[in-house]
């Protein structure tokens, strides 16, 4: 079974509920990756600015450490991974890592943003994030999954093909 799992998308995207049910499935340990940014970023995207690359390579080798760290439960990471270089960054550390990325339809994931207190990720930036989206490309391990029939829907049906996840390059999922 993969040990390395990144749960990936857009903002509002449900990287973080669904990468912690999933976690808590697995018996994983679970980390989101917004714990990870610097304070610097946080304060770029609080203003709602959008991080450029330069701003996102400390912050992705932190999210593969993290992954890389023996864990002899695995890793979940919620992490938005957008382009094919960050994942490419993050499987430079932590090489068996595998992504799963959520697909939502943009008004859900701006109603998702809007009903979110307290989080530093403004709606503003969610059509920078929607340009910026790489999705995995066939080469990569990993699985598309739409994830607008809730948390552990998407949870149950990642763990149903966990399983055959390290083996093959990305598939969908409806």
């Amino acid at each position: 079974m993969t040990r390395a799992i990144v749960v990936m998308g857009v903002s509002g995207a449900g990287k973080s509920t669904v990468g912690a049910a999933l976690a808590a499935r697995i018996g994983a340990d679970f980390i989101d990756s917004d714990s990870l940014h610097p304070p610097a970023n946080v304060k770029k995207m609080t203003a709602g600015t959008p991080l450029m690359d330069e701003d996102r390579w400390p912050w992705l080798q932190l999210v593969g450490a993290a992954l890389a760290a023996e864990s002899s439960n695995g890793t979940v990471v919620a992490c938005s991974a957008l382009k094919r270089v960050y994942r490419d960054a993050i499987r430079a550390m932590a090489p068996s890592t595998a992504f799963v990325l959520l697909n939502v339809a943009t008004p859900v994931l701006r109603d998702r943003m809007t009903l979110r207190p307290g989080h530093f990720m403004p709606v503003s930036l969610l059509t920078s994030q929607l340009e910026t989206l790489e999705p995995l490309e066939a080469d990569e391990v990993g699985l598309v999954l739409n994830s607008d029939r809730g948390i552990e829907d998407a949870a149950e049906r990642i763990c149903g093909q966990l399983g055959s996840l390290h083996h093959k390059p990305a598939a969908k999922s409806a």
